[in-house]
């Protein structure tokens, strides 16, 4: 017969802790996006136009849509964030929510936008791109 593993009380007292302290860094980021969205999408629009990793028509229409996103997030359940970033979860090894989010939302959906012309780069330079700005704003 296999051995059963039990883990000791010490060891998921250890993983319990790490555990909500994540959560706890999840939700954090998630509230201070009601104070922070404006800023934040700002500054993602304008270092995603600089970097030229987009190209578009019209830069406040990008800040909107990108806007719009951090303000859906900030209401979004946790089963619709999950769903939301499925595709790119495993994009980076210890991704940050907000920046995640957003990047699947300029992967997917801000290239069928009327004024944005192309997106460049590969998946991960947009997350980087994009996580820079939010970490410089949220708790990372």
């Amino acid at each position: 017969m296999a051995k059963v593993f039990r883990p000791s009380t010490r060891e998921s007292s250890i993983l319990s802790k790490i555990e909500s302290s994540k959560e706890r860094l999840r939700r954090k980021a998630l509230y201070d996006l009601k104070d922070f969205g404006e800023t934040v999408a700002n500054a993602i629009a304008s270092k995603l136009v600089e970097s030229g990793l987009v190209e578009t028509t019209n830069k406040n229409a990008l800040e909107e849509q990108i806007l719009k996103t951090l303000d859906q997030l900030s209401h979004a359940h946790d089963f619709d964030i999950d769903f939301q970033t499925a595709p790119i979860r495993n994009l980076v090894p210890q991704p940050h929510v907000v920046s995640l989010y957003v990047t699947a939302f300029v992967i997917e959906k801000l290239i069928n936008h009327q004024s944005v012309v192309d997106i460049f780069g590969s998946d991960e330079e947009i997350y980087y791109c994009i996580h820079k700005q939010v970490a410089r704003y949220l708790t990372t």
